[in-house]
């Protein structure tokens, strides 16, 4: 069976795309963990792209494996696009929350005028031993609220809301989120690569 390397430690995103790469059968999905692998790859890249390509290569280099990474973040029209690339280390604080970084958003956003329309967007790179890394993309629009809702997401989740659906993404089921996610999208727009390399 083909084993694909998941290259993060972050417990959501480990989460979600377990479930999201789960369609894919005959698809062995090992966790950076299972090969006692502990790496911190700096994001240095001025892209999503770039940055999930760079963690892409780092734990396939150490793995020797088929793997994937990803690098996603919120763009907030009113902020010209802030946090971006920035979303995980958008903060203040050292040593911020989540919880911390939806408050400083939501404090940058204060005297801007509503709507806070944003869209999510996510970066897929899937790394082979010896060739050229793949990238697929996604992007989920919405508004960013000043009121916390639900409970099943993580990061900025609880805070932008899905315009036609009527629910922020942490209110939404699993099943809708992994139909209607920027992450979700993206790895239905790496699906034709996954299956490209894994099968030869």
């Amino acid at each position: 069976m083909p084993r694909l390397l998941i290259a993060t430690e972050n417990k959501g995103k480990l989460r979600e795309l377990r479930e999201l790469l789960s369609d894919m059968p005959g698809i062995e999905l090992v966790l950076p963990s299972q090969l006692d692998i502990a790496l911190k790859v700096e994001e240095t890249g001025s892209t999503y792209a770039e940055n999930a390509a760079l963690k892409a290569k780092v734990y396939c280099d150490a793995s020797g494996m088929v793997t994937l990474a990803d690098d996603s973040g919120l763009e907030v029209y009113a902020l010209d696009g802030a946090p971006g690339i920035y979303s995980a280390r958008y903060s203040s604080k050292p040593g911020a929350t989540d919880s911390d970084r939806r408050a400083f958003l939501l404090e940058n956003l204060r005297d801007k005028p509503r709507p806070w329309l944003a869209h999510f967007h996510a970066a897929i790179a899937v790394a082979v031993p010896g060739c050229k890394i793949r990238i697929a993309e996604g992007d989920c629009p919405g508004e960013i609220i000043p009121e916390e809702r639900g409970a099943n997401g993580f990061g900025y989740d609880p805070i932008f809301l899905l315009r036609e659906q009527g629910h922020t993404m942490a209110e939404l089921s699993q099943d809708e989120k992994n139909r209607l996610s920027h992450r979700a999208r993206a790895v239905k727009n790496a699906e034709s690569i996954l299956k490209d390399v894994l099968e030869n």
